[in-house]
């Protein structure tokens, strides 16, 4: 390939001849009027993302158990003040049943509860404080 250049005007010349670069091109009327395709209309920026919101985590110490055997669920409660109680939630068909199980968060942010349960099956299972809820976790209950 060979280049040239003479006062301004750049042409390629060799294989890639008819590529030719002659700046920009003058203005019209028509393009003095509208803004250039490039333009882009002023935005304002985008909002600081939200701060995450409290969250709880579920954990069970066995996946299977007999009926009435203890087991435990445990997991950390991020964002909630010690203290807070962490209640135990069940399925029973369509709905979610609070359980009388409940016990208050660590200053660590998290809790710990021994759980028993007669529902033979498998048992849908979270824990809930106030509008937190946790993931569901699943104990099969056997007979």
């Amino acid at each position: 390939m060979k280049y040239v250049s003479t006062a301004g005007l750049v042409a390629l010349t060799g294989l890639a001849a008819g590529v030719l670069f002659l700046g920009p091109a003058p203005a019209t009327a028509s393009a003095a009027t509208r803004p250039p395709a490039h333009a882009v209309a002023p935005t304002t920026p985008p909002p600081p993302p939200a701060a995450p919101g409290p969250s709880l985590t579920a954990n069970v110490s066995a996946s299977s158990v007999r009926t009435a055997e203890e087991f435990r669920i445990h997991g950390e409660a991020r964002g909630l003040p010690a203290g807070t109680p962490v209640t135990l939630q069940q399925r029973q068909g369509a709905v979610w049943v609070t359980l009388p199980a409940t016990v208050g968060t660590t200053p660590r942010g998290t809790y710990s509860m021994r759980v028993r349960l007669a529902y033979q099956g498998r048992n849908a299972l979270r824990m809930s404080a106030g509008e937190t809820l946790s993931p569901v976790v699943y104990v099969t209950v056997l007979p």
